[in-house]
């Protein structure tokens, strides 16, 4: 016991370091405080005894009572503690350490033999506080009086060492305990500094407290697996979770509570398969349970270990919620009856009374583990988009009489939406509605950013005014995505001011569409003037404040749709300044800027003819180091185009296919631009060959190029020849076509060719395959010849829809046959159409 004391004195040396007390006059006048405190105490007990007797009784035997009860008061050594530890845990509470050590030595020195039971008070605030390091001075105090520690001094000791994140301290002691053959500790002290590990992800010390299990052949009960799961799950540890299964179940029957523990673990990481086996064996439990007393919720009983695979280090990455943030979950009870309905071949309406559990266990707490582990399982399922299965449990938890809550239908509606689209989301949302269960949040905005991906903008902006509150900014910004592509800046700035009155903050991805949507002002429906100019950089520097305001800085996409913006009002100054801010930015956060942007520079710098820019922007990137992709060449042949320089076109394509890019079309189309400026006719239908033999499609743009300067120089022989190829090539016209073939006709007095000319080539841009007359016909009767006057109105309603091609074409058949024209079935039937396809037969001579 000798030896024992002073390694247990060495522990509590090794923490906390005793301040030299003061001594003297302070010393003497803190203990005469403190028993002129107790002296008070003592006569207010012997003044309150005697009014209650003088009430009933006659004063001298009230008053030799009452003297006679301070008398044993006086001698009460357990109440004389019991207050000296009320006086040491009001001086913590109020921070006077000081104070605190001074009453602990007056305990100490107490004449009387002392007990654990008389440091309990304070063990147990320092527990709940935590406050460790008076633990410890406590600890060094009834080790000098050679008091004997108890269990419950013992848990409490852990208790207050783990919260304060003194696990080694609190190893120490577990090992001392287990060493000095006197007291052992109990499995719940185990149990807590597996659970204080846990939280703390601290790797080392939950394998020494496993080995020392193992060395002492401490069992384990529930609490202990319990412990052991959360561990595996803040680790992301599958194959420990499978494990502590299988010698969960050699030494215990699984009951619903370890079940619905396993299955939060199951769907934490991921494991659906295993997740909905272990929730069919809680229904077979609950089930078979049903006529008859239900299995231990709970065994006390700890097991031996048997195993050793819980040896192995373990590695956090990240802290999930705890069980008891997931049983805590609110959820919204049904209330009434619903009729049958279903969703997409999901019935849920009446339940089969054979396998309905009885209503005395529908209000049990079984019940609520139960529903509890079908929600789990089901929102598993919408993260890993398994509807099918999600329908699955859906029909069963009606067969089972488990009425589905918010929570439920939560993770129904987000499997749902992620497979099948928005419409069963919204009809899922209706059938809530008629249960008068309120969605979640993420129920909303699940849908909404379905709607939003469809580009369903009224739905999407519907359901996101609904939403209270919002932690992340996902749905918003999958909604201004799709204002973004549909080009309705207005809506943006109305979804702006809900994110802003919901207080969410935006992230990098915010910033990055703002950029696209606010960035320019005219473009892409009118080029840049001083005025748009103007205003287009105060939006930028109003996006770029606001991002400095919330700590973001650039990334690529943001800086690429910065520069877009600055390209497109032709801001090309502007847009070398920033390039140059980018190079700084990511140098600095050690990041390459990368050869996107650079290609976005130069597109504009090629577009807006600033060739020596573009020229010099190309070298910089080579002597940076950056590779060149297949864009940046093709840009750079484009730009040849510009200037005419046929031999530098010829030198970038051979470095090009040096580099390992093969031509693309767009290739073909600056090669064609550079030889049309020569008038070489010859030379561009010859690439097109070219361009057919290697297997690029030719498409609309390299053919228009062709045709419009075709055009310019009267050459109807090569129209006719590249109209007719873009036939046999399956290439639809569009209005630039339309507008360069009957221009050319026109100028050289062809009128009525001209006219039969643009009705061809309108009918063949009503339909994607040539041979589907039958869709020509419907266009024609209930739009080109319709007789009603909003006919003009409801063609131009197809500007609306991005369809602008198709109420060209409309447009110029119905004002064709106002003119007198007659329309043919067919395009292929005209005689223009069957003229030229005679001639290309006979093939086309320069």
């Amino acid at each position: 016991m000798h030896r024992a004391r002073l390694r247990l004195g060495s522990i509590a040396d090794s923490l906390y370091r005793f301040r030299p007390h003061e001594h003297g006059r302070k010393q003497d006048a803190n203990k005469m405080v403190f028993r002129r405190a107790l002296l008070i105490s003592q006569a207010w007990y012997v003044i309150v005894i005697f009014l209650r007797l003088s009430a009933t009784q006659n004063f001298e035997n009230s008053l030799l009572y009452a003297i006679f009860s301070g008398i044993e008061y006086l001698g009460n050594e357990a109440e004389s503690t019991k207050f000296m530890q009320r006086q040491i845990v009001d001086a913590l509470r109020v921070g006077d350490r000081s104070s605190a050590s001074n009453l602990l030595m007056e305990l100490g020195q107490e004449k009387h033999s002392l007990t654990a039971d008389n440091f309990v008070g304070i063990l147990s605030y320092c527990a709940r506080s935590p406050d460790p390091l008076f633990v410890m001075e406590t600890w060094k105090i009834m080790e000098e009086r050679g008091v004997f520690l108890d269990n419950t001094c013992t848990l409490l000791m852990i208790k207050a060492l783990c919260k304060g994140g003194y696990l080694d301290e609190a190893f120490g002691l577990i090992s001392f305990l287990g060493e000095s053959r006197v007291m052992f500790p109990v499995l719940p002290v185990y149990n807590l500094f597996l659970r204080a590990c846990g939280k703390r992800q601290s790797t080392v010390h939950v394998s020494q407290c496993l080995d020392i299990m193992d060395r002492r052949m401490v069992g384990k009960n529930e609490a202990t697996y319990s412990e052991l799961l959360k561990v595996a799950v803040c680790q992301k540890n599958l194959s420990s979770v499978h494990e502590i299964w299988t010698d969960f179940v050699k030494n215990y029957s699984p009951s619903v509570l370890s079940l619905r523990k396993f299955i939060w673990c199951y769907t934490r990481l991921g494991d659906l398969k295993s997740a909905h086996t272990a929730l069919q064996k809680m229904v077979a439990l609950v089930i078979g349970a049903a006529g008859q007393k239900l299995p231990s919720l709970e065994l006390d009983i700890p097991v031996p270990l048997r195993t050793e695979f819980y040896h192995d280090n373990f590695n956090f990455e990240e802290n999930g919620p705890s069980t008891d943030e997931v049983y805590c979950k609110k959820m919204v009870p049904c209330e009434g009856d619903i009729e049958q309905f279903s969703v997409n071949g999901m019935k849920c309406g009446e339940v089969e009374s054979g396998r309905t559990l009885p209503s005395n266990y529908r209000s049990n707490f079984v019940m609520k583990v139960l529903r509890w582990s079908f929600n789990d399982v089901i929102c598993a399922c919408a993260l890993t988009r398994n509807c099918g299965l999600a329908e699955q449990l859906m029909q069963q938890m009606h067969e089972l009489g488990l009425q589905p809550s918010s929570h439920t239908f939560d993770g129904f509606v987000r499997s749902v939406v992620s497979e099948r689209g928005f419409s069963d989301g919204i009809k899922i949302l209706k059938i809530m509605q008629q249960r008068k269960l309120k969605p979640y949040d993420s129920t909303l905005a699940a849908v909404s950013i379905s709607c939003s991906k469809a580009l369903e903008l009224d739905l999407a902006e519907a359901l996101l005014e609904q939403i209270s509150a919002c932690v992340f900014p996902h749905p918003f910004n999958a909604f201004l995505s799709a204002c973004d592509m549909m080009d309705q800046p207005e809506r943006a700035m109305r979804m702006l001011a809900k994110m802003k009155q919901m207080e969410v903050l935006p992230d990098v991805k915010t910033y990055e569409l703002l950029y696209s949507l606010f960035g320019n002002v005219n473009a892409p429906y009118e080029e840049g003037n001083r005025l748009s100019q103007v205003d287009a950089a105060k939006r930028i520097r109003m996006i770029e404040m606001d991002m400095e305001k919330h700590g973001i800085q650039h990334s690529h996409f943001s800086m690429m749709n910065l520069l877009k913006a600055l390209g497109a009002e032709g801001m090309t100054k502007e847009l070398l300044q920033y390039l140059n801010v980018a190079e700084n930015l990511f140098y600095y956060n050690n990041t390459c800027l990368g050869t996107p942007i650079y290609n976005t520079a130069l597109h504009f710098l090629v577009e807006s003819k600033e060739i020596h820019m573009a020229i010099e922007l190309f070298n910089n990137m080579k002597h940076s180091g950056l590779f060149p992709d297949a864009a940046t060449f093709e840009m750079m042949i484009d730009c040849c185009s510009v200037i005419g320089c046929l031999k530098s076109a010829f030198a970038l394509l051979s470095l090009m296919i040096r580099s390992g890019f093969c031509p693309q079309i767009l290739t073909y189309t600056s090669l064609v631009k550079i030889v049309l400026g020569f008038e070489r006719f010859d030379d561009a239908l010859n690439l097109l060959d070219q361009a057919s033999s290697e297997g690029i499609e030719l498409d609309v743009v390299i053919m228009n190029t062709i045709v419009q300067k075709a055009c310019e120089k009267g050459r109807i022989d090569v129209i006719e020849f590249a109209v007719e190829k873009m036939k046999r090539e399956k290439i639809q016209p569009d209005p630039s076509t339309c507008h360069s073939v009957f221009s050319a006709y026109v100028s050289l007095g062809y009128h009525s060719t001209a006219m039969e000319a643009l009705q061809v080539l309108s009918m063949r841009m009503l339909c994607k395959e040539h041979d589907t007359s039958p869709v020509v016909t419907e266009y024609v009767e209930d739009f080109v010849l319709a007789e009603d006057s909003e006919a003009e109105s409801r063609i131009l309603e197809f500007f609306k829809c991005s369809e602008e091609s198709l109420s060209f074409a409309l447009l110029n058949l119905r004002w064709s046959a106002m003119l007198g024209y007659s329309l043919c079935s067919s395009p292929n039937q005209s005689p223009w159409a069957m003229r030229l396809a005679s001639s290309y037969d006979d093939g086309y001579t320069a």
